[in-house]
């Protein structure tokens, strides 16, 4: 690199009739954090073995341990610094100077590997024409702290994940073996590999960096940086459509971060696509997902008119939707026939008694007041096997949530006679006291079955001392922001106060005969801290305090 680090590339080449391909290639490449190769066992396992298809459609392949981790030299002060973000520049000019590269230079990766690449467009290397960011993020803040909570847990998870493998110890990780990171060729590379290690022992707990900045404008105690400024990809909008380079955006509804994807795709002006389809983090079941990136880096990268850029440019899966009919395209966001439909919280009974606190949703607003009051459940959860903890490298898949129902307040339709398909961002306003200053929201949209099976659908996170309402710096869709701010808080007392964000979007088909499903708890104690004591919340309804879940309806769902 420019500083004099040194970074550990593997190179993967295409052959001929049994001979290294001649021809000048495109390259494309990934900016790894977890090793991009491997020793288990004695043997190699490479990180880039998915992409072997590009390499025999005459595509170069290129991994790059990042700075601070596997055989790469230096340290990690946080994630994407600006010496590892200013990396990616280095690393793509270098690649379009070899002899066997045609200068034509794209990106790939999920996760870290796809955050990286926004960093990566930002940094303009004049070679890069074409990203592939699965999974990312927009705003860490969105990530680390949803609605203001911070990821207690999880993010110690990914943390213990990253000690791991920056040591280069040999572990097991929910049932996938990891083993020391491969050293580079040649009689020296055990030895280079072993001092970059001993390098990485300065890296920085990232958990203690991102706890230092609980709000989005809060400085470090240590260095004085505003964190969420500078390592957010997000700030760096106008650098990347400056770039020109063309990006094509893949998320899951059940990712943590579904939201940003469509940020990026309403905030860049560069050629784009977007698809989003019914996973988690680590899924992309019924999509080929090596024919997309085949088919985005020929055109891109080979100037191939295979037609990608002719078609819709968002396409997106539906939950529930009949096997012929899962996949959908639209030329915009949100889909111009959405009709915003408010369900408001009205007394019970439903005829299903889920919870304590059992009540209806109905489209016709409440005719009298009423209120709805309970001490926290502290026990509430949504499992260990969920979008937060998915995201940072845990399982995935929601129980029936019956029993996490009732620990708190629901709010159920009668049994649907029609399907109704809601897709695109659905926003809850809930007009709550307590009897303290502060309180955690957690709201869960549910589909629930004749049986009473109730399932997950979306949700949303909030801290009460975070809902001040402003003006969101980026197009958003006129939906909620939340600044959270440090001179931004607020508080709760024993008067109603008006909280209104928004869920994360989702495309899902409610069933006929099925009921729809709004849960709010105080706690979700596998994932998010819980507070001191269980405090006594209120949620108020009726004319004077009118609390909803709004749903972007689809109507004529196929």
């Amino acid at each position: 690199m420019r500083d004099g680090i040194r970074l550990a590339v593997d190179i993967i080449r295409p052959t001929r009739g049994g001979h290294l391909h001649q021809d000048r290639l495109p390259v494309v490449w990934a900016h790894e954090r977890y090793h991009r190769a491997t020793m288990i066992n004695g043997k190699l396992r490479a990180s880039y073995e998915w992409t072997m298809p590009l390499l025999r459609h005459g595509y170069v392949i290129a991994v790059v341990d990042a700075r601070g981790s596997g055989a790469s030299f230096g340290t990690q002060p946080g994630f994407y610094s600006p010496d590892e973000t200013r990396d990616m520049y280095d690393v793509t000019e270098w690649l379009a100077a070899q002899p066997w590269s045609s200068g034509k230079i794209g990106m790939y990766g999920r996760s870290y590997l796809g955050h990286a690449q926004y960093f990566a467009a930002a940094q303009r290397p004049p070679h890069l024409k074409a990203v592939f960011p699965e999974m990312a993020v927009f705003d860490f803040y969105h990530m680390l702290s949803p609605g203001g909570v911070f990821q207690e847990y999880a993010l110690p998870t990914w943390r213990t994940l990253t000690r791991n493998l920056d040591q280069s110890v040999t572990f097991d990780w929910f049932g996938a073996p990891f083993g020391p990171v491969a050293p580079v060729d040649g009689d020296s590379g055990t030895a280079l590999r072993a001092a970059a290690i001993d390098a990485h022992r300065a890296n920085w707990d990232v958990g203690d960096m991102w706890a230092r900045v609980p709000f989005r404008d809060s400085r470090d105690s240590v260095t004085g940086t505003m964190f969420y400024r500078e390592r957010s990809p997000s700030t760096y909008l106008a650098a990347i459509n400056r770039s020109g380079v063309a990006i094509y955006h893949l998320t899951g509804w059940l990712d943590p971060v579904p939201r940003d994807a469509f940020l990026w795709y309403a905030n860049l002006r560069v050629p784009q696509k977007i698809t989003v389809g019914p996973w988690f983090h680590t899924q992309t079941t019924g999509l080929d997902n090596v024919a997309e990136h085949l088919r985005w880096y020929d055109y891109w990268l080979k100037g191939i008119d295979n037609g990608i850029m002719g078609e819709p440019p968002i396409h997106y899966g539906t939950f529930n939707a009949h096997p012929d009919s899962v996949w959908r395209s639209a030329w915009h966001w949100p889909l111009p026939n959405e009709r915003r439909t408010r369900f408001y919280f009205g007394p019970g009974p439903t005829g299903t008694v889920a919870s304590r606190n059992d009540g209806r949703l109905d489209r016709a607003g409440p005719a009298s007041a009423g209120a709805d009051s309970q001490t926290v459940d502290l026990t509430a959860t949504l499992g260990k096997g969920n979008r937060w903890a998915n995201g940072y490298g845990g399982p995935a898949g929601y129980p029936d949530l019956r029993t996490n129902d009732a620990r708190g307040w629901t709010y159920t339709t009668e049994p649907l006679d029609h399907r109704v398909e809601v897709t695109g961002h659905p926003v809850v306003r809930i007009w709550a006291s307590a009897d303290v200053t502060d309180a955690d929201f957690f709201v869960q949209l549910e589909e629930v079955a004749p049986s009473g099976e109730s399932r997950f659908v979306t949700d949303a996170v909030l801290r009460a001392s975070r809902s001040r309402p402003g003006s969101a710096p980026y197009r958003n869709f006129g939906l909620p922001y939340l600044p959270a701010a440090t001179a931004g808080r607020v508080s709760l007392s024993d008067r109603p106060r008006e909280l209104r964000f928004d869920l994360l979007p989702t495309s899902y088909l409610f069933r006929a005969g099925y009921r729809i499903r709004l849960t709010i708890t105080g706690a979700d104690r596998d994932n998010f801290p819980a507070p001191a004591r269980a405090p006594i919340i209120t949620i108020h309804r009726g004319p004077r305090y009118p609390s909803y879940v709004e749903l972007p309806v689809i109507p004529d769902a196929p």
